[in-house]
């Protein structure tokens, strides 16, 4: 069931509603106060109210020629100034458009100054000006806020631009009705003497009054569909209705009789169903207030009713300044105000409800999510190690400590719940656990051999490790640059702490070619610096691996002699000895351990 089908009555009354509430020209316009009018459905227009013009602001011709398909129009007047919109609920599967003039004179209509042409692709319940009531503040269908002033009149035109044709309702809004909420529009304009169409609440009376001068008698019809039946025995001034239908009053005079008639259509009254508290987790800056909807309804039609949610019960029982659906909530608790009311008629309305917003701390996760356990070590203690008291904890090993001790690599899964109130906010964590041993230096480059050498340490394996010279500061990268010649101490650590290994090196200094030409200059090939180590030998090659001469710190160099014949111009390799501090004979550790002989 649509939300105009308001019983049986309404899809049955016929032509005598439609010709009661629906115009389909300017100059028979239906004029509207306070009340809000519920339309039976379009069936066409009349006469071209726009002279075969082919726009009128954003409304262009149809298929029919003119810019009316299936019209109806209406007129209002201004009581007072201030905020003005109004609601104009529609089917969701169904296209209406609308445009609005400020204008008392049909002939001089002017251009619209609200105007939606827009089609209903992404099925809208209303369409209008100022603020969508659902809360959506993304319909296209919604042009901005009028600003009005007392005694200013306006011709609302409203089409149907489908087949489809189930009706519509109109529902004003805006800050004026809080303001003025008796004489925001101006009923004088209605002549009729039963006043407007009228909309009530299943459940309410509504009384209609035909007190009129000279009167002799009244006589009450209604019409539910099948014209109007006199009500029997139904015949003072007033009348009680609490029946929806089209109802007319003959009033008796000597002068002649007067006649008028008004629908009277009464709306669903919604009950607003307890709403339970609920908890929101800090990290997250909304609140979809929509999924409180279906609380709030039970088994109430969401196609009938309406669902807004407010931070006030004034605002609530009003039915102004809805929160949007996606609420940003603050700090602390907050109450929310639940106002459920009908699409057709917001009279009818149940603010009797409210909830709580408890906005809980999100847990915070301040350790490490990355482990080492030692080679050998019996494990390693993972997980918070400041725990909250008020927070619970769950490990995927099923564990429910806040810390767990692991002795193998892997992937452990902390889950941790801030509960209260029956409320809970969630954060986890995977702590990833390594294996870790202690370094292995597999050899030391010293490069160039000169003041300013290059070392390089070499390790069994490519992970990050530690890397320290002497008493210089720890550093990731494995090369030490400008070392001076001499005794050095290589550090490797593991910075998860996994144990250091260290290994002493020499770096001296030498010339990489000689001239053994007796010319005073660079005559001899020695290694410099070697008289600081304890029994040094160099041993000098062919590249045979020939030893030719072996040279100690005494020593003044090689002539480049073998047996007192010259050597020939080439390379020759040599390796230093010497003895360590524990009294081992070691031998110096190098790259580019050769050097050239010219002549």
């Amino acid at each position: 069931m649509n939300r105009f089908q308001l019983g049986l009555f309404l899809v049955l009354i016929g032509f005598q509603m439609a010709r009661a509430q629906v115009s389909p020209d300017c100059a028979n316009a239906i004029p509207i106060c306070n009340d809000t009018p519920v339309n039976g459905g379009t069936n066409g227009l009349g006469n071209d109210d726009f002279n075969a013009a082919e726009t009128s602001g954003c409304l262009e011709r149809a298929l029919e020629g003119t810019i009316e398909s299936n019209s109806a129009w209406y007129r209002f007047r201004t009581g007072a100034s201030g905020q003005l919109g109004f609601n104009i609920g529609i089917d969701t599967g169904e296209d209406w458009d609308f445009a609005l003039y400020r204008t008392n004179d049909c002939g001089a209509l002017g251009e619209p100054i609200r105007c939606n042409f827009f089609d209903n692709q992404d099925g809208n319940a209303f369409i209008g000006v100022g603020e969508d009531p659902t809360g959506d503040d993304l319909n296209v269908q919604y042009e901005t806020w009028l600003e009005v002033e007392p005694g200013e009149d306006y011709y609302l035109f409203i089409n149907n631009f489908s087949n489809n044709n189930s009706g519509f309702s109109i529902q004003f809004s805006g800050q004026i009705f809080v303001t003025n909420p008796y004489d925001a529009l101006d009923c004088s304009i209605i002549d009729n003497l039963l006043g407007p169409p009228i909309a009530s609440c299943q459940g309410t009376i509504v009384n209609l009054d035909a007190a009129t001068s000279n009167a002799t008698a009244y006589n009450w019809f209604v019409d539910n569909g099948s014209g109007y039946n006199a009500l029997v025995g139904e015949n003072g001034t007033n009348l009680a209705v609490s029946v929806s239908g089209m109802y007319r009053v003959e009033v008796v005079r000597p002068t002649g009789n007067l006649y008028s008639d008004v629908q009277v259509a009464f709306s669903p009254m919604p009950i607003t169903n307890p709403v339970a508290d609920d908890a929101f987790c800090e990290g997250n800056d909304f609140y979809d207030l929509s999924v409180k909807d279906i609380e709030a309804l039970g088994i109430q039609d969401s196609n009938i009713f309406l669902v807004s949610y407010h931070e006030t019960p004034a605002d609530a029982a009003n039915g102004i300044n809805a929160l949007p659906k996606q609420f940003e909530v603050t700090q602390g608790i907050q109450t929310i105000f639940v106002r459920v009311s009908s699409l057709d008629n917001p009279r009818c309305f149940d603010a009797s409800q409210s909830f709580q917003i408890i906005n809980l701390e999100t847990p915070e996760i301040d350790f490490e999510t990355e482990a080492y356990i030692c080679e050998n070590a019996n494990g390693i203690t993972i997980g918070e190690n400041n725990p909250d008291p008020n927070y619970t904890y769950q490990w995927s090993t099923g564990e429910t400590t806040p810390a767990i001790l692991v002795n193998e690599a892997g992937d452990f899964t902390l889950n941790i719940y801030n509960n209260e109130a029956g409320f809970s906010c969630e954060n986890s964590a995977t702590i990833s656990v390594y294996v870790s041993r202690p370094p292995v230096i597999n050899d030391v480059l010293v490069h160039d051999l000169r003041n300013n050498n290059t070392v390089t340490v070499l390790t069994e394996d490519n992970r990050s490790l530690q890397f320290q010279i002497d008493d210089s500061p720890f550093q990731e990268a494995n090369t030490f640059h400008e070392v001076l010649p001499g005794r050095h101490t290589i550090n490797v650590n593991d910075p998860n702490g996994c144990g250091m290994v260290s290994e002493d090196i020499i770096v001296v200094g030498f010339p990489k070619f000689f001239t053994p030409n007796s010319d005073g200059s660079n005559d001899y090939w020695h290694i410099e610096g070697i008289e600081t180590l304890e029994s040094p030998v160099v041993h000098i090659f062919d590249r045979f691996g020939k030893l030719l001469t072996q040279l100690n710190e005494n020593s003044a160099g090689w002539d480049g002699l073998l047996n007192g014949k010259p050597m020939p111009e080439t390379d020759y390799w040599f390796k230093l000895t010497y003895t360590n501090l524990e009294g081992n004979i070691v031998e110096a550790k190098y790259i580019n351990n050769h050097f050239s002989l010219k002549r």
